[in-house]
């Protein structure tokens, strides 16, 4: 009996060792996801020192009059200098 029982627990030890999560035959899969998760590392790398540059500029002591007039306009929809977005009605689906 004991030794159907290790034969058992080995079995079950070996197979998760070949396909489990973290098993042998689930390497590539996993440098694939490393492979992905480190371009989007960099991309939100760049993103953030895009904002930290813009923010550095919208603080008062280093206002950059172009950029706080850009924010402005993006916020309150509007397009050009002289030109006005109007929105209509929000209609919802009745699906939703």
């Amino acid at each position: 009996m004991p030794t159907a029982i290790i034969t058992l627990v080995l079995t079950y030890v070996c197979v998760q060792y070949l396909t489990g999560d973290k098993g042998f035959f689930s390497q590539e899969s996993r440098d694939r996801d490393l492979v992905v998760k480190e371009q989007q590392l960099a991309q939100l790398k760049t993103e953030r020192a895009d904002l930290e540059a813009r923010a550095k500029y919208l603080r008062t002591d280093n206002l950059s009059k172009d950029l706080l007039e850009e924010r402005a306009r993006v916020l309150l929809g509007l397009s050009e200098p002289k030109a006005y977005v109007i929105r209509g009605p929000i209609v919802q689906n009745a699906n939703s």
